[in-house]
């Protein structure tokens, strides 16, 4: 049985106005003045995310699918899981159905939920969650006009070796493939 954690204290940041200072269809910027726990004067910026976000991993026989493409904040292609945004109102689940499609062609029999996370959240108020695809249908895939993807197969020794080496850094894909290789370990996972 797992623990609870401690219950958490009371909040020591006080608000005392919040100013949006950019905005688009992604994300808005907020700066609000505070008083910080160490009870003194600041200003503190929250980037707040227009959707959550869903990361699958479409497992196989050992191999996971991955998606390659080029990523315009860090001007470098990646490899990373099948990733996207999910609009507030999108069920979660059918938000993971649809981005392995979209991004791989690939349909799935069965989605587990395989874990949460916010993946910086000292300066962003983002959300999401990562699931498991396994029973895999293979079709074709239906990329937006910003993606320039491109999907491959590899054994998952493999995928952790490339995060080792630091040629994979997307933060979902690092906690997926952790994720699996503790499956695997624990004999949850073939």
């Amino acid at each position: 049985m797992t623990q609870k954690l401690p219950p958490a204290p009371s909040n020591p940041w006080i608000t005392h106005s919040t100013e949006s200072v950019f905005e688009n269809d992604w994300f808005r910027v907020e700066t609000s003045a505070v008083t910080t726990p160490g009870n003194t004067a600041g200003q503190y910026g929250v980037v707040r995310m227009a959707n959550r976000s869903v990361g699958v991993v479409p497992y196989e026989n050992g191999h996971v699918w991955m998606v390659g493409q080029t990523r315009y904040a860090l001007n470098q292609y990646s490899w990373e899981i099948p990733e996207g945004g999910v609009p507030k109102g999108e069920d979660m689940l059918a938000a993971a159905r649809r981005e392995l499609k979209e991004e791989t062609g690939l349909s799935a029999r069965t989605l587990t939920h395989l874990l949460d996370f916010h993946p910086s959240n000292s300066i962003t108020d983002e959300y999401g969650e990562i699931y498991l695809a396994t029973g895999l249908t293979r079709g074709a895939s239906a990329l937006e006009p910003t993606e320039d993807i491109t999907s491959i197969r590899i054994p998952l020794s493999d995928l952790l070796s490339y995060i080792e080496s630091g040629q994979i850094t997307d933060v979902m894909t690092i906690m997926a493939a952790y994720k699996l290789r503790l499956m695997q370990l624990a004999g949850e996972l073939e």
